[in-house]
């Protein structure tokens, strides 16, 4: 009876160990379909790191866009804000 005890609890072991590797928390599917979750998330992320970039570069090209213009309306054209002074030197 003694000879049977160790071998019947080394089986016992190895089907838990199989069963937590098949059907346990980390087990095979529910890791294959965490990765799954993982790389569609790493792509939605990369879709939204390129809009980010697209509307941070209009945002900036707006910025500077109306400063250039404003720079030349005061330059070529004279322009003032309202409640601003204009001042011309001559040479």
């Amino acid at each position: 009876m003694g000879n049977r005890i160790v071998p019947v609890a080394l089986i016992a072991l190895l089907v838990i160990l199989h069963a937590q590797l098949w059907f346990g928390r980390g087990s095979v599917p529910v890791v294959a379909r965490m990765t799954a979750q993982l790389n569609a998330q790493n792509q939605q992320n990369q879709q939204a790191l390129l809009a980010n970039n697209r509307l941070a570069a209009e945002v900036r090209d707006l910025k500077e866009g109306l400063e250039m213009v404003e720079e030349k309306a005061r330059m070529e054209l004279g322009m003032v804000k309202s409640n601003e002074i204009y001042v011309q030197i001559a040479k």
